[in-house]
């Protein structure tokens, strides 16, 4: 197995991202942050492939479920004759390597200090089978998972913005890169291919901790804040988006699974020219665990499973759920500016009720309300 670089471009990345990549080592643990926009999640797909030359078996991480189907969507385009990569939930993944029972807290989530046993238990076993693990989104996980795959891989990659972590189990990149040793590299990744001017200036608002992205070169339409009478105003209101913009993908993101429930019946009803989907966490199969997010149309989605998307018009369709929160909660800043920042070319914040959230006032010059 060579540890050299292996440097495999593709005309997919700017002249950034290309530089980032080749400055990888492809042995070692590494740390890669970015602002949204920047192509952390196509830079992990291309970094796995490299790692996959190697000969050793590959992996890429998330902890979504959805992120997985869009960054397997990603390897086929990347694919390299004899040096398969695999995208795998950590659920997935840890149940695999250690089983079906493995230790659990009583969070529901698994026992990482008892699994590190385990792993150093392993060392030196079956040394072929290690795997190289490349991370997505790596801020919603929380250090104990880098303690672990410390010992458990080959090599460590992680993909992150600490600026993004909405889970309870997340971790700063601070936290990432003590976990995973002193050795651990660091790289940053610029710029924000993603959005426009206006976008970005919106999430801006409600960025909290990091540094400023660089601006977009982009510049487009204002996004907008608009009241809706009530779900069946703002599934009209959908359906007409979809109507005049056939070809885009909207992203519609909810904080509420009875909302997606029934806004997913109105536009099945509404005869859209492509298919609404809807993803459910709670479905094992089928058409509301497996979506094509490639395809143009509507996709609902839970603000949970949003990160690490992009659509060409995102809509968030239920701030008014926020309503009662302190609207200078560093959680509820950090999922606006997640939600806001999935978004191509426009957005649009909606909200029902007699009165407008406080987390949507003052928002003069960076919005327009209808």
């Amino acid at each position: 197995m060579t540890t050299a670089n292996t440097p495999v471009l593709h005309p997919d990345l700017t002249q950034a991202q290309r530089d980032c990549l080749e400055a990888l080592p492809l042995s070692g643990n590494h740390l890669v942050s970015g602002p949204p926009g920047s192509g952390k999640s196509l830079l992990a797909a291309h970094r796995a492939v490299h790692l996959a030359l190697t000969g050793r078996p590959t992996l890429l991480l998330s902890r979504s479920n959805l992120l997985r189907q869009l960054l397997r969507d990603t390897l086929r385009g990347l694919a390299v004759p004899g040096a398969p990569v695999e995208a795998a939930t950590v659920h997935g993944w840890i149940q695999r390597r250690f089983g079906r029972d493995a230790p659990r807290t009583e969070d529901g989530w698994f026992d990482w200090p008892a699994l590190t046993r385990r792993a150093a238990e392993a060392l030196g076993e079956d040394e072929v089978a290690i795997p190289h693990l490349v991370v997505d989104e790596g801020q919603d996980l929380s250090p104990g998972f880098y303690r672990l795959i410390r010992l458990a891989a080959a090599s460590v990659t992680v993909f992150a913005d600490e600026c993004q972590r909405l889970t309870e189990t997340n971790s700063t990149l601070a936290e990432i890169a003590e976990a995973l040793g002193r050795s651990t590299g660091r790289r940053e990744i610029s710029g924000n291919h993603r959005n426009t001017r206006e976008i970005a200036a919106l999430a801006e608002h409600f960025r909290t901790g990091g540094s400023q992205p660089a601006i977009p070169f982009r510049s487009g339409a204002l996004p907008v804040v608009r009241h809706y009478n009530g779900p069946k105003d703002l599934a009209d209101a959908i359906a007409t988006m979809a109507a005049r913009q056939p070809r885009h993908r909207i992203g519609v993101i909810v904080n509420s699974v009875r909302m997606a429930a029934d806004l997913m019946s109105r536009l099945e009803r509404a005869g859209l020219a492509d298919e609404p989907q809807l993803y459910s966490s709670a479905a094992t199969s089928g058409r509301y665990r497996d979506l094509d997010l490639s395809r143009p149309g509507v996709v609902l989605v839970h603000r949970a499973s949003a990160k690490g998307l992009d659509f060409d018009t995102v809509v968030i369709a239920d701030a008014e759920s926020d309503a009662g929160t302190d609207p200078t909660s560093a959680t509820l800043r950090m999922a606006y500016y997640v939600m806001i920042t999935r978004a191509r070319e426009r957005v649009v914040v909606g909200w029902r009720g007699s009165r407008m959230p406080r987390h949507l006032e003052g928002l003069d010059g960076w919005v327009r309300t209808g």
